[in-house]
């Protein structure tokens, strides 16, 4: 079980080019967290400052909006969530919600933190993939946003 969840890890974008050293240093401090289906795993407005990667299940991401909850994406096994509190130490911006029993493994700021004593390298490599991966995913919200306001804007 240990060497797929680390093969899980080293096949993410946001552990991609780190040292085995380091992913398998990374491991020892993470947490395994069984959630089950229909568990909220963080609510939107939250303090938490870790990084969640599926393990195997599927998770939805909601937004509060006039006091309504509004589905914003499903992830699955491989993907992650949860990163934007790595970088800026704000409260969740979204809730997460299991849509089936989930395995998630639970990174924490601090791991990572102490990677900036032992190989300051590392430690950049990964906040520079997190910033790709908060980047990818700010694209993405600019294109949906782009083609709801052109939807919205197109004659009858």
């Amino acid at each position: 079980m240990l060497h797929s969840r680390l093969q899980l890890l080293h096949s993410m974008p946001i552990f991609d080019g780190l040292e085995n050293e380091t992913v398998e240093h990374l491991f020892k401090g993470v947490r395994i967290r069984n959630v089950d289906r229909g568990e909220i795993v963080f609510r939107e407005g939250e303090l938490d400052t870790s990084l969640y990667v599926i393990e195997h299940g599927r998770v939805s991401v909601h937004r509060l909006w006039k006091e309504n909850q509004y589905k914003l994406r499903e992830l699955s096994a491989g993907d992650c969530f949860g990163e934007m509190a790595l970088m800026d130490y704000k409260p969740r911006s979204a809730t997460v919600i299991a849509e089936s029993d989930c395995s998630l493994i639970q990174i924490f700021a601090a791991q990572l933190g102490e990677f900036y004593a032992i190989n300051p390298q590392q430690y950049t490599l990964i906040y520079i993939n997190l910033g790709k991966e908060v980047s990818r995913r700010l694209r993405e919200s600019d294109k949906r946003l782009f083609t709801c306001e052109m939807e919205r804007m197109k004659p009858p």
